[in-house]
């Protein structure tokens, strides 16, 4: 049966053809189907939109599919706290979209596929978006951010929220990783005592765990990539202003950013597909639709063959799986280039980037705050949020305290000078040492190691991070930052980055797609109590 795509997405370049699409099965028929595919967990994204596509799957059975492996995996046995809850219209939602198909809708590659979201960002419906705070317990705003209602645009069914490090692991300096009040501690599946990181902690072990068939990370600086590499999976951080930030629970409007979480490049760029373009509420987003398009487009093995890639190597990286890396980046065609970042002056970008979020901090929640629906949440700005968290005690700050808040709290505002001059600190000499090293060495795209390996997670005593961390420069400077799954170190994953100029996301999933079908490096979890060294 010919069906038509009624999502029409402007595009900066090629844009698939339109698809045949086969009347959807009965719901027993496509359980069946995705018994003899060999179950949920080994069916990314991708492969289940296509078996929607030639008619083999239905959304009902999919959806049905990850509420029961949720119930299984996260709420009983390895119970990894990944998914605080889910919506209770998921099955509705399914059913809609295959009413669509058998009506002859087709939304894109999207259409009927779940997805999980970090709870700070809004979404439509009975559930709060909490950022893991108490204070937040009613912020019920029954409103979708606008990430959210593309995503819906694009046929996807919202199945629930994910747990996060509360508020975004900005609370204090000696935070657990991974933990909040409203969610608990979020578990790493490949071994359960160790450590998701942050802050999109139950976004990057959900991906993992294949509890949805992808979920939306958000970062500020590295809270979708060190999560993404430290439990295995595909992360992406867009260009800053690719997609909207509004009805999302802010830290800084200079760095803030939601990015899809998945198993594969492919599906990471699906998801992108759907979720960027201009929001004329979000003034950052203004060039988003010059440059958005189908980024699933264009992904081959054959695109390394006329590329220059810049290589970054921390003296703390993992040698065997780095060099293994650059040398299945040169067996595909590209050009590897060395590159010289010891003079790049990283304590002062930190100093002036820790400035700015303080600032900023303090400032954007306040508005956001401010601008929820009148009688939801009680607390209009950090100060208010601070009172909270010690007149709840016993359960806020439990095992760690608000440093980091008493300290923005102390801001003087957007205004004040020294916040300016550390914004442009901050971000000119990040922005100016990552353009000089693509302009200098003409390079398309940079490689680094994302991550070191996870860390045993000790409530109360903060996190014990080890190895090297490629976050930063992107972040403060707004660039797109990429980590594909490298391998396995000690039994623990270890992802490799691919950071773009701005705006070249696309060019950067290209890089990233090609490597991960080369190396074949990703390691499905297998819910280890911990591992035998220890």
């Amino acid at each position: 049966m010919k069906l038509k795509f009624i999502l029409a997405l402007s595009c900066a370049f090629a844009q698939p053809a339109v698809a045949s699409v086969a009347m959807p099965p009965s719901t027993v028929q496509a359980k069946v189907n995705l018994a003899k595919a060999g179950s949920i967990e080994n069916l990314d994204l991708s492969q289940l939109a296509d078996g929607i596509d030639d008619g083999a799957f239905n959304s009902e059975a999919i959806t049905a599919a990850y509420l029961a492996r949720i119930a299984a995996i996260d709420d009983s046995g390895p119970m990894l706290n990944a998914v605080l809850a889910t919506f209770p219209d998921a099955i509705d939602q399914a059913r809609a979209m295959d009413a669509e198909l058998r009506a002859g809708i087709y939304r894109g590659p999207m259409h009927g596929i779940p997805i999980l979201v970090k709870d700070n960002v809004e979404v439509a419906g009975p559930l709060p978006t909490t950022a893991g705070s108490l204070a937040l317990a009613g912020n019920v705003t029954n409103r979708d951010a606008p990430l959210i209602a593309r995503l819906r645009a694009a046929g996807a069914v919202i199945l629930g929220k994910t747990n996060l490090s509360e508020w975004a692991n900005i609370r204090s300096d000696n935070s657990t990783s991974g933990w909040s009040a409203v969610g608990g501690l979020t578990k790493n599946p490949h071994a359960l005592d160790r450590n998701t990181c942050g802050s999109s902690s139950g976004s990057g072990a959900a991906a993992a765990a294949a509890l949805a068939a992808g979920t939306i990370g958000t970062e500020t600086d590295g809270s979708i990539t060190c999560p993404a590499g430290v439990n295995g999976v595909v992360g992406f951080k867009p260009t800053v202003g690719l997609v909207s930030r509004r009805f999302v629970v802010p830290i800084s409007h200079s760095q803030d950013t939601a990015g899809p979480m998945t198993r594969s490049v492919r599906d990471a760029a699906i998801m992108l597909t759907a979720i960027a373009g201009s929001d004329p509420q979000d003034t950052a987003t203004a060039d988003a639709d010059r440059w958005r398009g189908n980024y699933a487009a264009g992904l081959s093995v054959g695109s390394l063959k006329a590329m220059r890639i810049g290589v970054i190597r921390a003296p703390d990286a993992d040698a065997a799986l780095f060099d293994a890396a650059i040398a299945t980046l040169k067996d595909g065609g590209a050009e590897v280039i060395l590159l010289d970042a010891s003079k790049i002056n990283r304590q002062k970008i930190g100093e002036g980037e820790y400035k700015v979020l303080l600032a900023e901090l303090k400032a954007d929640l306040a508005s956001y705050l401010q601008g929820l629906p009148d009688g939801l949440v009680p607390h209009k700005t950090l100060a208010d949020i601070i009172a909270f968290n010690k007149a709840n005690a016993n359960t806020e700050l439990q095992y760690f305290g608000q440093d980091t808040f008493d300290t923005a709290d102390k801001e003087k505002g957007l205004y004040d000078p020294a916040y300016l001059e550390a914004l442009a600190t901050s971000r000119g000499l990040a922005t100016n040492a990552l353009n000089q090293m693509f302009a200098s060495n003409k390079v398309d795209v940079i490689i680094a190691q994302t991550n070191g390996a996870a860390w045993v997670s000790t409530l109360g005593k903060g996190d014990a991070f080890s190895g090297p961390s490629a976050s930063q420069l992107p972040a403060v400077a707004g660039f797109p930052h990429l980590t594909v799954p490298m391998g396995l170190s000690d039994g623990l994953p270890i992802g490799l980055s691919f950071i773009g100029p701005k705006w070249h996301d696309h060019a950067v999933l290209k890089a990233g797609f090609a490597y991960e079908q080369l190396s074949k490096a990703r390691v499905a979890p297998e819910f280890r109590i911990h591992l035998e060294s220890n």
